[in-house]
């Protein structure tokens, strides 16, 4: 089973980031205590990633469900017994099924093995996951984070960091993903904190619990 970051452990890496990086303090200064997003592992684990993707959060809900109750076990021999348009029935995209799929015959034919991720170095395992077709890597990286508990990836793909990131630097355009991975150099060896941080912040700016001090766009 994957271990997460205890509390007392992100708030230790909260106070070296805020002051390894004075640009990060009014994030820390302002987002509450949060907890790692820690998440079911393994074949499930990355099944519900894909299932979830591009869609609300109580769509993916509903949707998850549906998969959970048509499957009965979330296995990759379960899926594999089933045809692409079965998984559709149970609401999937054509893509996402597909790429149910692909993942499911990545871990029966041994190109995959959830139970020795953990012995992968994380570009290691990046380049395992993303090797399997509708694995792209955010969706590699946020697995490992959240399911493998790994503290020092950073998915510089992702927007809604993107965004917090260009409130950190009170810049005039988000970064690209490759100059958010290059400013998340310096959050080392805590950039899954840092992302954690940024993400917390993001919501409450976004639901109106906290106030930035310039106005959003």
């Amino acid at each position: 089973m994957a271990t997460h970051p205890l509390p007392a452990e992100i708030a230790a890496a909260r106070a070296a980031l805020a002051a390894a990086d004075p640009a990060l303090a009014r994030a820390h200064a302002q987002t509450p205590v949060f907890e790692w997003r820690a998440r079911t592992g393994g074949f499930e684990g990355l099944l519900r990633m894909i299932v979830e993707q591009q869609v609300s959060v109580a769509s993916a809900a509903a949707i998850w469900g549906r998969v959970c109750d048509g499957l009965g076990e979330i296995t990759a021999a379960r899926v594999l017994e089933l045809d692409i348009e079965t998984l559709r029935g149970f609401g999937l995209s054509r893509p996402k099924a597909t790429y149910g799929h692909e993942i499911a015959r990545a871990q029966d034919e041994g190109r995959i093995d959830f139970d020795r991720m953990a012995g992968l170095d994380d570009a290691a395992a990046v380049a395992a996951l993303t090797a399997i077709r509708g694995i792209g890597r955010w969706t590699a990286e946020t697995w490992l984070m959240f399911c493998d508990g790994r503290p020092d990836l950073f998915p510089g793909g992702d927007v809604a960091l993107q965004e917090a990131m260009r409130w950190v630097d009170r810049a005039e355009a988000r970064p690209k993903e490759k100059q958010a991975y290059a400013r998340a150099e310096i959050w080392r060896p805590h950039r899954g904190i840092a992302a954690h941080l940024l993400w917390g912040w993001y919501g409450g700016v976004r639901r109106g619990e906290i106030a930035l001090e310039e106005p959003l766009p």
